[in-house]
């Protein structure tokens, strides 16, 4: 991933999480313990069967789609693996969200700068 990518990536992660009730969910396990590296079985034993499992569509790999629930609050939370079915991302939103967010960041931006007329 190149250095804007991450960059952006990084952004939108900790925007998405801003937006959520995570502090509600921090002490789950898939959000507490789940780590960048682990397996597919290792997460599937900490947080069970997912609700969904899709193919990425930006980068090859896999993601798992989970529904977080507490008293009174409910989140979606994404994890993702890579190519290797090793975790490289997880967060407070959907898989479909998340490839949503790779698309947008590998789009080349738009200047709304003058001289176009």
């Amino acid at each position: 991933m190149n250095k804007s990518l991450s960059i952006f990536v990084m952004t939108l992660t900790a925007l998405a999480g801003c937006s959520t009730d995570s502090h509600v969910f921090r002490d789950q396990p898939l959000v507490a313990k789940v780590e960048t590296g682990m397996s597919k079985e290792q997460v599937q034993q900490i947080g069970g069967p997912p609700l969904a499992v899709s193919d990425r569509t930006v980068e090859a790999g896999t993601c798992f789609d989970y529904k977080l629930t507490q008293p009174g609050h409910q989140q979606t939370y994404a994890v993702s693996f890579d190519s290797r079915a090793k975790v490289d991302h997880k967060s407070f939103m959907t898989c479909a969200e998340w490839s949503n967010a790779q698309q947008k960041a590998r789009e080349p931006s738009h200047s709304s700068g003058g001289g176009g007329y």
